[in-house]
């Protein structure tokens, strides 16, 4: 039976029409930028923040607290009995601890109700695809429990590749030294980055130019999507202020591989405060991250 319901929080990065239209419901992160806190009662367009910080504005992000996990748990359950809630990857922020150690007092004080934590390992579009998944399964019919057990042994076939355009505010996340980012950005290197098996952000290679970073994307995807070729019945693409690229990596996946659906959003504040503008991601089930 569908007696239950899945939430995540808003580092997936879904749009709020694709959440209005399933129903999703959003633990939110917050941010501070220019000493005001945006959270889920106080937002600001996407497009503003990057504005803003190519304007020369560093936010500075925090994340959520159990005391914070348990309020919204307890508004869940009023809902249904049954949450299945996909955190965002413990590898980058200790949001799903806190979601844990919020579930597990929520269900002491009502008993009876089941809070199913699964760390996504996972972030923006790549734990928003994960999050799509789970709720297509159960619109069709999945029960919690067959929902559950998916996306625990599915997970880490969610890739996540990435290109920035500025090294430096990799620097200020201590991804990469000053001296890699002074010398990359110099001579127009732009680094392909992944999230691996623990949810880590790892840097696997660069490329010299733009146009070669996004297309190098597609390349990936070449190599990782193996016997999942004809499984991807939607590719997710999110992007930092830089529509024009993400539409350009769909036409190039549309012409690989024939894929067609595409979902393409902004990275979140809460993610673009450590990638900056300019930042593209690439989405899709693979054989391997």
């Amino acid at each position: 039976m569908n007696d239950y319901i899945i939430t995540s929080d808003n580092m997936t990065d879904l749009p709020e029409d694709y959440c209005r239209k399933h129903d999703l419901r959003l633990m939110y992160l917050s941010y501070i930028l220019d000493g005001v806190t945006y959270n889920a009662d106080n937002r600001q367009p996407d497009d503003e923040f990057y504005a803003r910080m190519r304007a020369g504005s560093m936010p500075v992000t925090s994340q959520a607290t159990p005391e914070y996990a348990a309020e919204e748990f307890r508004k869940y359950i009023k809902v249904s009995r049954n949450v299945l809630h996909i955190a965002f990857s413990s590898g980058l922020s200790g949001t799903y601890n806190s979601a844990e150690l919020a579930a597990e007092q929520v269900m002491s004080e009502n008993p009876g109700c089941r809070i199913r934590v699964i760390d996504s390992l996972s972030a923006s579009l790549g734990q928003g695809l994960l999050v799509h998944k789970a709720i297509m399964m159960k619109e069709n019919g999945a029960s919690f429990d067959e929902v559950t057990d998916w996306v625990e042994n599915n997970k880490l076939h969610l890739v996540h590749n990435f290109t920035v355009e500025d090294l430096f505010h990799l620097h200020r996340g201590g991804r990469v030294s000053k001296t890699a980012a002074i010398l990359g950005t110099m001579i127009n290197i732009k680094p392909m980055l992944h999230v691996d098996d623990e949810g880590h952000l790892i840097n696997i290679g660069k490329v010299r130019g733009r146009r070669k970073s996004v297309i190098s994307l597609a390349d990936a995807m070449e190599k990782q999507i193996g016997s999942w070729k004809d499984k991807n019945d939607i590719v997710f693409i999110s992007h930092g202020d830089c529509r024009e690229d993400a539409e350009f990596l769909a036409s190039q996946i549309r012409e690989r591989f024939g894929i067609t659906n595409f979902l393409i959003n902004y990275v979140g504040p809460t993610i673009g405060a450590h990638s900056g503008p300019g930042t593209l991601a690439l989405f899709y089930m693979g054989d391997y991250r």
